[in-house]
Parts: C-alpha cells; sequence; structure tokens
C-alpha cells in the first residue's frame, strides 16, 4: 500500500484488544506488512508458500493472521467500512437502496472436487459459479459460490436471505432473465424485495450493455481478473 493508502486503511481497522487493555499481547508483525503480503496472494492468485523471500513475515504467519481475521470476520468488517468510505465520497449514504445480482460461471483447477463443482449447459463451462450482489457503484454487498451447474434462481435464495439480513434498506434488485419466475414472487412475500427483471431482447445481437445490468457485469469482470474492484461505476438516481 501506498502511505496514503494506508492511512485510508489504518482509519477502519479494528483496534486491537491490547491496545485498550483487554489483555493479550503485542503482535509480532505490523497489520501493514501483513495487508500487503494477503492482498499479494489475492493478486497473484498464488499459494502462500510462494510468498517473495523478501516479505517480512513467514507464510505460515501471514495465512494465519488472514485465516485468523477470516473466521472472527475482520476481514468482512474492514471490506464493509473501506465500502462505506467510498459511498461517502460518492454522496451516498452508507445504506444502499437498490442492488444488482449476477453469476459467472468459471472453469475449475484440476485439483477441485467433484462434489463442489459441475457443468453450466448454457455457459458451456465446468467449474464453479459465482454469485454477485452490488451496490450501484458496483461495490460490493454479497457473495456466494456453488458448482457450475447450480441454477441463478436456485442459488438467489439463500444470498438475497443473506441481503436482506445485513442490508435491511434495501428495497429493489435488478436481475436478468435467469432470475425470473417464481423467485420474483418468493423474495417479494417471504424478503419484501422487488425483483426486476431487465431483459435482454430477443432481436439484439452481439454485446449490448443492459440498463442497471452492466455495474455488476464490470464487477465480475474486475474480480475475474483479481484486480481491485472499481471504487465507482457510474451514478445512478437510486441505491
Amino acid at each position: 500500500m501506498t502511505e496514503a493508502e494506508w492511512q485510508v486503511v489504518r482509519a477502519v481497522l479494528p483496534v486491537p484488544a491490547w491496545r485498550e487493555e483487554w489483555g493479550g499481547r503485542p503482535e509480532g508483525y505490523c497489520h501493514r506488512v501483513m495487508l500487503d503480503a494477503v492482498r499479494y496472494v489475492v493478486d497473484n492468485g498464488i499459494k502462500w508458500a510462494n510468498l517473495p523471500s523478501d516479505v517480512p513475515p513467514p507464510y505460515r504467519r501471514v495465512h494465519a493472521f488472514a485465516r485468523r481475521w477470516q473466521v472472527t470476520g475482520l476481514l468482512a468488517e474492514l471490506h464493509d467500512r473501506l465500502r462505506d468510505k467510498v459511498r461517502a465520497t460518492e454522496d451516498r449514504s452508507p445504506d444502499p437502496t437498490a442492488a444488482i445480482v449476477d453469476s459467472q460461471s468459471v472453469r475449475a483447477a484440476t485439483n477441485i472436487p467433484r462434489q463442489t463443482s459441475g457443468w453450466d449447459g448454457g455457459k458451456k463451462v465446468g467449474g464453479r459459479k459465482r454469485h454477485l450482489v452490488v451496490d450501484c457503484l458496483g461495490l460490493v454487498l454479497a457473495v456466494a459460490v456453488t458448482a457450475a451447474s447450480a441454477q441463478d434462481r436456485d442459488a438467489a435464495v439463500p444470498l438475497l436471505e443473506r441481503l436482506r439480513r445485513q442490508y435491511f434498506s434495501i428495497r429493489l434488485v435488478w436481475a436478468d432473465g435467469g432470475y425470473a419466475g417464481r423467485l420474483v414472487d418468493w423474495a417479494a412475500e417471504k424478503l419484501r424485495l422487488t425483483l426486476r427483471i431487465v431483459r435482454r431482447n430477443d432481436d439484439t445481437a452481439g454485446f449490448v450493455v443492459l440498463p442497471r445490468r452492466w455495474v455488476v457485469e464490470i464487477t465480475l469482470c474486475a474480480t475475474r481478473r483479481s484486480v481491485c474492484i472499481p471504487g465507482s461505476a457510474g451514478r445512478n438516481s437510486e441505491g
């Protein structure tokens, strides 16, 4: 991280218990160094053991740090705090009122168990499928990973339930035709969510930018390239 990035991240990091005199002892490595190492693994898609030799902490310490923060929910909390800051800089409320859902099938590595992978007949891809809900800026709100054979409308049930628990302010979710049908009625009845289907015109050939859906597609493309999600994907009237 640059010094400017670190100052932003540092301000939203959870305060260690020992600093608040709750017990425990200081950690052996600075959080900035640890987070840099974790970001390096995520950005390059490498094994923990393949961290560069000039990274100060041993890779086992870095992995233990990331795993501990993941289990305790600190990584998710850090992500959410940073997302709220981005929304604030875009003159948005921290609590979104609208979202976009979509999925993407990706090829799985050869060592992925068959129990957790499948074949997406529509996309002709064998592997896994990631389901993403983003706000109107393209910032991630909820994620789920399933086998590629999972139907979008089936995977959306637990995903939308989690979205409703975490962001009760959301009232509207845009989606493509794969989410049409009984899911629309279920979302309205059980979650009080309006699931609005944005359909592609059958007469249109090739790539077409569809209203609202292009926001989540930009985020999916960004995550597929293993780069940072854009801070802003455009201004909309809702969200």
